[in-house]
């Protein structure tokens, strides 16, 4: 166990390393940032001026090679729009990320998972086809309009939630649910697809004849096998939360790590761009390792293989 997580932290340093590449790559070329921030009417030499002290006349390896030797240490740089250090913003937006994507997990998980299960269990009832029916829509639905429909009803209309922005508990309702919405969706038919796999498995069909109750023979024997996919999928949904709510950001003006991202690439200040795409990579890989792990905690053949 011990050999596997080593080699998988290096696989981590190696999926980071290559998409800090790949993100320095593509923002040079969307554009030199110094224009950007320089008044129309500037001359020349002050914008040649503002380039060298930036570092931006060196050649285009030189500008790599230091990169990745601040990057080994954590400096990404100054942000050239905020004038401070650039991984501290990005640290300052974490938790607001973090925030609303557990938020959104947690949700996804609750409503997902049983509505999974409970339609796999009575197929072809009117709870499935009605938890078919949510499914289809979740996943039909764009998660801006969602968003939109929500502050024109609950806010606007209504008056119950605040628009957007960032504070108590009711500014995290309407843009957790936007977020879940569509991820609960993918688990829950993943769900039933898997459990349903399950149920005519010969273990299962013994565990009933044994006179086990319903509860135990699904809880038990159906959907810890039918797990693995299951915490495959929630796996990557939950990179995908963390590193992909932008749009949910942006709707709500929710101070996040996405929202942060949009406007650094807006302004072409690669530092913060850089800075956030290296923590994203990092809590993304960590949690395909930890689903990794959790497949030999539910199935035995992993662990001994």
């Amino acid at each position: 166990m011990r050999a596997y997580i080593a080699s998988r932290l290096v696989q981590t340093a190696l999926v980071v390393f290559l998409s800090l590449t790949a993100v320095f790559g593509m923002v040079r070329l969307s554009g030199d940032p110094v224009l950007l921030f320089m008044p129309m009417d500037i001359q020349a030499k002050d914008v040649n001026e503002f380039r060298e002290r930036l570092g931006f006349n060196d050649p285009l390896a030189v500008q790599y090679a230091r990169f990745i030797a601040g990057a080994a240490h954590g400096d990404f740089g100054e942000s050239l729009r905020y004038r401070s250090d650039a991984m501290t913003l990005v640290l300052e937006r974490l938790p607001a990320t973090l925030l609303l994507g557990s938020t959104a997990l947690v949700l996804t998980l609750v409503i997902a998972v049983p509505l999974g299960v409970l339609s796999a269990v009575r197929r072809d009832s009117l709870l499935d086809h009605v938890g078919t029916l949510a499914t289809v829509l979740g996943q039909a639905t764009p998660g801006f309009w969602l968003g939109l429909m929500m502050i024109y009803l609950f806010s606007v209309q209504l008056r119950w939630l605040p628009t957007g922005g960032r504070g108590s508990l009711a500014h995290l309702v309407m843009p957790s649910i936007v977020l879940a919405a569509f991820f609960a969706a993918r688990i829950a038919r993943l769900t039933r697809s898997a459990v349903l796999d399950v149920l005519g498995e010969e273990y299962v069909l013994t565990a009933r004849a044994k006179g086990l109750g319903e509860g135990r023979v699904i809880g038990k024997h159906t959907l810890r096998n039918a797990a693995i996919p299951i915490v495959t999928l929630a796996g990557l949904e939950a990179g995908q939360l963390l590193g992909g709510a932008v749009i949910t950001e942006t709707i709500f003006a929710w101070p996040g790590l996405g929202r942060l991202t949009v406007q650094a690439l807006l302004n072409r200040d690669f530092p913060v761009v850089l800075a956030a795409v290296f923590l994203i990579s990092v809590l993304y890989t960590l949690i395909n390792l930890t689903v990794d792990l959790l497949y030999g905690w539910l199935d035995p053949r992993v662990r001994l293989q």
